[in-house]
């Protein structure tokens, strides 16, 4: 029998593909299983996204969810059983080997029957995601536990195709089990049991250029940001761009980040200098070109990297990219006069040549509206190839934000009494720990700003010797830290004070500058979620130096101290009101 969609009952049985796919829709199952989060949020904003159609903000643009295919929790359950990996994947063998036995094993011809319908109509490049049982939840997001592997899907023949689909599909289910997963896991109080995989096949969002295959540019916004800076709030959320796949800035690397309240705010760096330094140079593609060395367990190994020149060769600056003038030490928006390349999407974001930053915006408001709750999507997008305003935007990932893991009140009665060792209406972060029994200062009777780059050497060496303890700890600085400028602050790299678990930046007659204002150093504070505290200059609450100047010394050089503590400190900040306040032993701490 055939039914009114043509498929016969033979087609059905035999091809879950078939079966359980829905004409026309962006989001296909594969199977009778579970969806996992990643598809469960697209398809529950899909419905969503088609009501705003004529949404004036979306006006140009293509707003769409790139066609994907779920292979569901089902199928997973059957490939570990049929393949015996089940004591091997609770066992503790290394990511590498639990990676090569996945490879090697068989998935279940009905499966393979499957993908390989898709693969004969599928000619563009395919991302390959997790869609854990687990994954995106409010409480528990595994945000980058799991694999994703892009695959050209170029060859000619459709059986070679097939065959790499096939083992991205086995890597990304060997994920499941990698250590970092398995220590997340058990982090949260989750047996192994509970979770399943599910594998998103998905279109990947760009264009070819040569052999080089990405979007014009990749992001990540969220609603509610605990670090917001200047005139922002934290309900005024936050917008990560990159040119190219959103590898840049999934793995830390060098995105533009700023308010899309707030789209023509000064950038945050403290030179013209520290800006060419910091921003993005390299951008990820998919490689169209001569396949590389097989390597099935390796995420990266059909991408390759290029540069500005390259991707200005493509003609993909014109909306996101400045141009610098070395005579002038200036940033002009745009590429029409010669000169070094500088991403900071000035050209979209300060002259509206693209409207996306209207676009996500109202995307926001309407996942926000739809989750009852902050939210943080993925997308990726194209200008349109005429030149007109808009393009294709991809909607690639939405899942709810836990703006909080405590509810954090610091009330203004706070910020004074006996006890306190700092307390500021200027912090950044969220959250209380009482895990800090160290501190290491810069000794403001021996500062000089003559000698900042002497005081980070010497900073260099505390971190050192504390990390190396396992011992997280307090800095209290003088100036801007990491500021290029020898002369407003202490111009140390991330890594020479990255064992701080807060840090607090007060100033002197000396040297009274304005607080940090971001940069790449305050990208680090943001994604390890240190504190960071910007002493009262109004003198209401200065910082207990006498309390400070007791304590036990534990190593001092010419300009730095570390003192230990008999017991630890309580730090307490509310990202909410910006108010924090660390207090030390007998001062009644954290209150519930």
């Amino acid at each position: 029998m055939v039914d009114k969609d043509g498929v016969s009952d033979i087609d059905r049985e035999r091809s879950p593909y078939l079966r359980f796919s829905s004409p026309g829709s962006a989001l296909q199952p594969v199977g009778r299983g579970e969806l996992g989060g990643k598809a469960r949020g697209l398809e529950s904003i899909r419905s969503t996204l088609a009501e705003h159609g004529s949404d004036p903000a979306l006006s140009g643009f293509t707003v769409d969810i790139p066609q994907c295919w779920v292979i569901t929790t089902d199928w997973f359950d059957r490939f570990m059983k049929e393949n015996n990996l089940d004591d091997l994947a609770r066992s503790d063998t290394k990511n590498v080997h639990l990676a090569n036995a996945f490879v090697k094993g068989k998935l279940p011809e009905e499966l393979i029957d499957s993908l390989r319908e898709i693969i004969k109509e599928v000619h563009a490049p395919l991302a390959i995601r997790s869609s854990s049982r687990l994954e995106d939840a409010m409480l528990e997001p595994f945000a980058g536990v799991y694999a994703t592997k892009m695959i050209p899907n170029n060859q000619f023949s459709a059986e070679a195709r097939l065959r790499t689909l096939l083992d991205a599909v086995k890597f990304v289910y060997s994920s499941t089990f990698f250590t970092n997963a398995k220590n997340y896991r058990r982090a949260i109080g989750r047996g192994e049991g509970e979770e399943k995989m599910a594998v998103m096949i998905q279109e990947v969002v760009g264009e070819r250029h040569g052999n080089r295959f990405y979007p014009t540019l990749s992001g990540v916004a969220r609603s509610y940001n605990f670090y917001s800076q200047g005139h922002a709030r934290p309900e005024q959320g936050i917008v990560s761009l990159a040119l190219g796949l959103g590898k840049t800035i999934v793995d830390g690397g060098r995105a533009w980040t700023y308010c899309p309240t707030h789209p023509r705010a000064e950038p945050p760096f403290g030179s013209t200098q520290e800006m060419l330094k910091q921003t993005q140079t390299r951008y990820w593609s998919v490689n169209m070109g001569k396949p590389p060395s097989y390597d099935p367990i390796r995420e990266s190994e059909f991408l390759c990297q290029g540069d500005l020149g390259n991707a200005e060769s493509d003609g993909v600056l014109t909306h996101l990219a400045s141009t610098y003038n070395p005579e002038s030490d200036r940033i002009t928006p745009g590429v029409g006069i010669p000169g070094a390349r500088v991403l900071n999407f000035a050209p979209m974001l300060q002259l509206d040549t693209l409207p996306l930053n209207n676009l996500v915006k109202r995307l926001l408001e309407i996942c926000e509206e739809k989750y009852q709750n902050p939210v943080e999507i993925e997308f990726a997008m194209n200008p349109d190839p005429a030149g007109r305003p808009g393009g294709r935007f991809g909607f690639l990932q939405v899942r709810p934000m836990l703006v909080t893991g405590d509810v954090v009140e610091v009330k203004e009665d706070e910020l004074s009494g006996p006890g306190i060792l700092v307390a500021s209406d200027q912090v950044l972060g969220n959250g209380q720990t009482e895990e800090i029994q160290d501190v290491v200062y810069v000794k403001p009777d021996a500062f000089s700003a003559k000698e900042t780059w002497m005081i980070a050497t010497e900073l260099d060496l505390m971190n050192r010797r504390l990390l190396d303890a396992g011992r997280p700890y307090l800095l209290v600085v003088i100036g801007r830290l990491g500021t290029s400028d020898p002369w407003l602050g202490i111009p140390v790299e991330w890594g020479q004070v990255a064992g701080a678990r807060a840090i607090v930046e007060t100033s002197v007659t000396e040297m009274n500058v304005d607080r940090s204002q971001g940069s790449h150093f305050f990208h680090n504070v943001m994604n390890l979620k240190v504190f960071y505290f910007s002493e009262d200059r109004t003198g209401k609450n200065p910082i207990c130096w006498d309390w400070l100047h007791q304590q036990q010394v534990r190593e001092e050089t010419r300009y730095v101290r570390h003192v230990a503590l008999d017991a630890p400190l309580s730090v307490k900040v509310d990202g909410r009101s910006g108010r924090g306040v660390i207090r030390h032993e007998g001062s009644d701490a954290i209150r519930d």
